[in-house]
């Protein structure tokens, strides 16, 4: 049929009025109750099915039925979840199957907002439901009860659809008011109509008694209406407040706060509502912008903080009160249909688009604007804040959770917070769209296709966080930041393996996180925090921290800089916590005449504060007792001159550790002839027993005589091989010169997790002819990707933790590198794979001795 072809609508007057109800229509009728809709739709479907239309009532609240089953009439159930992405794929999947010329009948719209809990997602969806329908020549009837919705919602929907209908109800009448008819004019169609359903008729309405009484009764329902000045979300909250505020239980509220603004994770919501109060609920809201989830960070930072402050308020009163702010969830997926994104959205969610879209979806966000009204909400923050740096920080709803903690996947900005309010306005939005932007990124889509979220709905939100710190000349950073879990896979010596530990580092926590080329953060072990793996003060100095990174006064942005510089600019008490003297070197320079002193960082000052260390540990023992599994934080510690200190928790997730199988018992009295590889103390991991299906070996000689350019053809390899065995269920063993994952191509591969994520095993090995040693990252990004993949870490020292390594063993097994890569002829010597599944190779890990064994059976 032709678009815009008349049809009818079961009231014939009402067809005359308006001049018929149009193919590509949609009719929004504004009713006080569904009542008046049954009506109107009653008369649309039995003149649907007469006319012999494909006629589809499209069922998903919790009312009593528009319509009852009847022959020529369809229902279809659509489950009304509380996911928007979900709900509103699957009704655009129902209108693409049927197709042209097909007519709907939808539930109230008003229960949207009863699953969403706010009017900004009911108005969205219909923002894009309508044009779906408008190209498919549809007619469709959706109700809308009057004033339960913000005039924001409502004008977003009468300015999307076709013909908005207000409906208006007295003791004996009904009557209509034509608010938008589009396309269509006459000189009373806009006027109020009185529609009786005595004799089915619609008459407008002229006498002036008529009239007068019509705005009675309209008058009369405005002010029964709710404040629609709001969004419902805020209408909700603060009703729950003046309840609270009178003196009424209010729990089950808070549970449904907690509900729709904090977590969907079950065990988290359970953690939540047993430790806060309805104040922190309001507290959280009150620093929120828009609506939906605060997200998986921001939630596992007021989770874990509470519950030091419930439990050790003696700890809690030497915490840094946070004044964080969140932007919800919501907004993400507003900030996307506002801008035209939401098509590009759905298919980059199909198998076909997954991958191969996101680099167009990702540079469109980059590209979007803010709305006026969000835009105003970030000059709030930005206001509060002051030139004080911020950092803008993912908080999506997936992310921090029991299961997944997508570790490094998506992005943090540090805003240096300078310059006038416009620049600061401008570097923020930027901030907050490069966050945005990295849910396109290869390494997320990667770790949700491979955790089984690709489908899952996954929105951002946004923790805005106060950069802890002080200002020194030049620059801003905190005294020391770092990562501490309450459980470690490995001991130093005779700790217990799962001790905590903190990896500590002077300034931001980045260089806690981030690999730098010859720069280490100190590694703690909480059982024995003044413990070192060296007390050579020269094998200390040259694994010490050297890069210290801090926010520059000069360009805003973050920066590393040489700690001996830094060192100039710290006042006398925190050099003294944090940097140590190497008194051997000074003596042998003194000797010469040298008086000047050699200082490097080695946190001595804080790992010898017996306060702060059982500080460290209590929190994180208390922290995992709560939440019953190991926990990951970050953190900052200040200190003023008189010693105090204040901690500030900015993160907590659950360490995603596999849990523990069998004892395993490493086999005794193997042939050297037959062993690969065998360490003690240096591996990562728990206990296993698994047969090697292949093996990748990476020459740490022929790769370090590779022109430095070339190096990066290696990494290529590796990507390839990685990918060939994609989704195969193999066991994969990497050996591969110095540290896995750098960005530092003489450190070793500079690869990412994407790159090496099938393996099972990943050894480090060592070459001290060039310069390859491993690094045992225990609070990288990489730490927790190997963590949470199951993948097994060792290194290979050339020292007595290694008990045997044999590379030579690996000829003994089919080299099918020409399979499964494209190397160049002149560098297929430096990386091989070997075929080890028909040869019985048997890795053994016990993490109790931490003894690990790979061999020939």
């Amino acid at each position: 049929m032709a678009a815009f072809e008349k049809t009818k609508s079961g009231i014939p007057m009402m067809d005359d009025a308006l001049q018929n109800i149009r193919l590509g229509d949609n009719v929004v009728w504004q009713v006080p109750s569904l009542d008046e809709f049954r009506y109107v739709a009653e008369r649309f479907s039995n003149q649907a099915i007469a006319d012999g239309r494909n006629l589809i009532y499209i069922r998903f609240a919790e009312h009593e039925p528009i319509l009852t089953p009847r022959e020529g009439l369809r229902i279809e159930h659509v489950e009304l979840s509380h996911r928007f992405e979900t709900f509103t794929v699957n009704i655009h999947n129902l209108i693409e199957r049927e197709g042209y010329d097909t007519f709907y009948i939808f539930d109230c719209l008003s229960e949207l907002e009863q699953a969403w809990s706010t009017d900004l997602m009911m108005g969205n969806f219909f923002h894009l439901t309508c044009p779906y329908l408008f190209i498919l020549d549809t007619v469709a009837y959706f109700p809308l009860i009057r004033g339960r919705h913000s005039f924001d919602a409502i004008a977003t929907i009468r300015d999307t659809t076709q013909l908005f209908l207000d409906v208006y109800k007295d003791e004996k009448d009904v009557f209509v008011r034509p608010m938008k008819v589009w396309n269509r004019y006459s000189q009373t169609m806009f006027q109020p109509y009185r529609l009786s359903r005595e004799d089915n008729s619609f008459t407008v309405l002229r006498d002036g008694t008529e009239v007068s009484h019509f705005y009675s009764v309209m008058n009369k329902e405005a002010t029964q209406a709710q404040d629609q000045n709001v969004d419902s979300w805020e209408r909700f909250f603060f009703r729950t407040k003046l309840l609270h505020q009178n003196g009424v239980a209010v729990t089950e509220d808070c549970s449904k706060i907690c509900n729709i603004m904090l977590t969907r994770d079950s065990k988290m919501r359970e953690l939540i509502k047993s430790n806060f109060t309805p104040e922190d609920y309001f507290e959280v809201h009150s620093r929120m912008v828009g609506t939906g989830m605060i997200g998986g960070k921001a939630c596992g930072m007021l989770l874990s903080r509470k519950i030091v402050e419930n439990h050790r308020p003696d700890i809690f009163e030497r915490f840094e009160p946070h004044d964080s702010y969140y932007i919800g969830s919501d907004v993400f997926y507003a900030y996307i249909v506002d801008n035209g994104f939401w098509d590009l959205r759905i298919k980059q969610r199909t198998e076909e688009g997954y991958f191969t879209l996101a680099g167009e979806f990702e540079k469109k966000i980059m590209e979007g604007k803010f709305p006026t009204g969000i835009e105003a909400e970030f000059r709030r923050i930005l206001d509060y804040y002051g030139n004080d740096p911020v950092i803008v920080r993912s908080s999506s709803i997936l992310e921090d959770g029991f299961g997944n903690a997508f570790a490094g996947k998506y992005e943090s900005v540090f805003c240096g917070n300078q310059g006038d309010p416009e620049e600061r306005l401008q570097k923020f939005e930027e901030a907050v769209k490069i966050v945005y932007a990295s849910t396109m990124s290869m390494s997320a889509l990667d770790y949700r296709k491979r955790r089984g979220l690709d489908k899952r709905d996954e929105q951002m939100a946004i923790l805005v966080q106060r950069v802890s710190g002080s200002r020194y000349e030049g620059f801003f950073m905190p005294c020391t930041a770092g990562v501490g879990y309450s459980v470690s896979p490995y001991r130093m010596g005779s700790e217990k393996p799962k001790s905590g530990m903190l990896r500590l580092v002077m300034g931001l926590g980045t260089a806690a996180v981030d690999r730098r080329t010859g720069s280490y953060p100190r590694l703690v072990s909480l059982d024995a925090p003044t413990k070192v793996l060296s007390t050579d003060m020269s094998d200390r100095q040259q694994f010490s921290q050297r890069i210290v990174d801090a926010i520059s006064a000069d360009t805003n942005d973050v920066e590393g800089f040489d700690a001996m510089n830094i060192c100039k600019s710290v006042p006398r008490y925190l050099k003294n916590m944090i940097y140590s003297h190497n008194y051997e070197t000074e003596s042998r320079l003194r000797e010469r005449g040298d008086w000047r002193d050699v200082l490097f960082i080695t946190c001595d000052g804080l790992t010898k504060n017996e306060q702060l260390m059982t500080d460290m540990r209590d929190i994180l023992e208390l922290i995992q007792t709560h939440y019953e599994y190991p926990v990951d934080t970050e953190y900052t510690i200040n200190f003023a001159p008189d010693g105090s200190y204040v901690i500030d928790l900015l993160q907590c997730r659950p360490l995603q550790l596999t849990a523990e199988g069998d004892k395993i018992t490493v086999p005794d009295g193997v042939d050297n002839r037959r062993i690969l590889l065998e360490t003690k103390g240096v591996s990562m991991g728990f206990s296993r027993e698994i047969a090697i299906d292949g093996v990748v070996y990476i020459d740490p000689i022929l790769y370090y005589q590779m022109p430095y350019r070339r190096k990066y053809e290696i990494k290529e390899a590796l990507s390839q091989v990685n990918w060939r065995f994609r989704n195969q269920g193999k066991h994969l063993l990497l050996l591969t010169p110095g540290r896995i994952c750098t960005s530092s191509p003489e450190l070793g591969v500079p690869s990412g997790f994407s790159d090496i994520s099938e393996f099972s095993v990943i050894a480090e090995v060592s070459e001290s002819k060039v310069g390859y040693i491993p690094e045992l990252s225990y609070g990288s990004h990489i730490f927790q990707d190997l963590v949470e993949a199951g993948i097994l870490y060792t290194a290979v020292f050339e020292k007595e933790s290694t008990i045997a390594f044999s590379p030579d063993l690996l000829k003994e097994f089919a080299d099918v590198t020409n399979g499964v890569t494209e190397l160049a002829d002149d560098i297929k010597g430096v990386l091989r794979v070997y075929d080890t599944s028909k040869d019985h190779l048997t890795l053994y890990y016990d993490l109790g001795e931490e003894h690990l064994l790979v061999c020939k059976e």
